[in-house]
């Protein structure tokens, strides 16, 4: 009978453990979630980052039998709420609900950022893109086109327009058509449409060009009036709101997007689950009319899919910072 060294027998022993501990891993990711999965939304409840993610949240949750909780951890344009997610174990049950900004326009704005976008967080698929609505308060502008706007904008000296805070989208948008229209309106920052909507019925906001999401309640009760959409072609839900260049814009084309991220070193088969759960949800008709009825559409990638867009969109919105006058701080 061969025996076996003290050596030999440690040796053995140590990589049957190995052997046990990978294997039951590897069933835990494949069985992902078996429970609480919580999904940080960067920006405050009620804009639509937080509405969209909610409706993916729910369908997740129907899908997999698992809760899937929203957290919503705003400030510092977002980039606190990411910085949780980041930070967190790679074990897929804390996921950001990323944002262009996280991906392609933060890094030019902060001098100092608490994650590094391309090392830090992987995405796992793309989740939405958005138009920009050109929106302004019923009771306080009397235009109805942006023709209209414009010509009652050169007559007032102090107008201004909100968006959700430095660095954004809809600061940035806001910028770009002050430039090309020529008009003289100072940027108010808010730290959500939930706080710039209440601006802009009082009065004390002019205009603001968000997201569509955040903005299709007020459209619908009458309270703002839409001048103009900022996609390539009319909104589905809206086909009475011209986009900007049919409204005398040209080359306005400013659309948002967002992504799942998890942090890095995230195990593949919980990111490849993640990423065919979209595909699932993106392909069911009765989502895609819920995101168009909220001022969005509901799409899905692969994780390299969506790092190729990422890395393609920065060298745009780095140049729109740069039209915005915004220096990093």
């Amino acid at each position: 009978m061969t025996r076996l060294s003290p050596n030999r027998r440690t040796f053995l022993q140590s990589a049957a453990a190995v052997s046990v501990v990978a294997a039951s891993g590897a069933r835990a990711q494949e069985s992902w979630p078996t429970r609480t999965v919580k999904i940080i939304v960067p920006y405050p409840a009620g804009g639509s980052t937080d509405v969209l993610s909610r409706i993916l949240a729910e369908r997740m949750q129907q899908m997999t039998g698992q809760s899937f909780v929203i957290e919503n951890r705003p400030g510092a344009g977002g980039n606190i709420g990411i910085a949780v997610v980041t930070s967190s174990p790679p074990d897929g049950y804390t996921i950001g609900s990323a944002t262009i900004g996280h991906f392609a326009i933060n890094q030019f704005l902060y001098a100092r950022m608490p994650y590094d976008p391309e090392k830090d967080m992987i995405p796992a698929s793309m989740t939405w893109e958005l138009p920009d609505v050109f929106v302004v308060s019923a009771d306080h502008v009397p235009a109805k086109t942006v023709k209209e706007f414009l010509a009652w904008a050169k007559e007032k000296q102090h107008l201004n327009y909100g968006s959700p805070g430095v660095g954004t989208t809809p600061h940035l948008a806001g910028a770009l058509f002050v430039k090309r229209t020529g008009i003289s309106a100072v940027h108010v920052p808010f730290r959500g449409a939930a706080q710039t909507i209440p601006a802009m019925l009082a009065g004390d906001v002019t205009f603001a060009i968000d997201n569509l999401a955040s903005y299709v309640g007020m459209i619908e009760s009458g309270k703002m009036r839409a001048l103009a959409v900022t996609s390539a072609d009319r909104w589905p839900t809206m086909k009475s709101v011209p986009t900007m260049e049919e409204a005398g814009v040209p080359d306005f084309v400013v659309t948002s997007w967002a992504a799942f991220v998890v942090p890095a070193r995230t195990p593949r088969p919980i990111i490849d689950k993640l990423s065919a759960m979209m595909q699932k949800i993106a392909a069911d008709p009765e989502i895609q009319q819920r995101f168009l009825k909220a001022g969005g559409r509901c799409i899905a990638s692969t994780s390299e899919a969506a790092t190729t867009y990422a890395n393609n969109e920065r060298a745009k919105w780095k140049e729109m910072v740069k039209i915005s006058g915004v220096k990093p701080q």
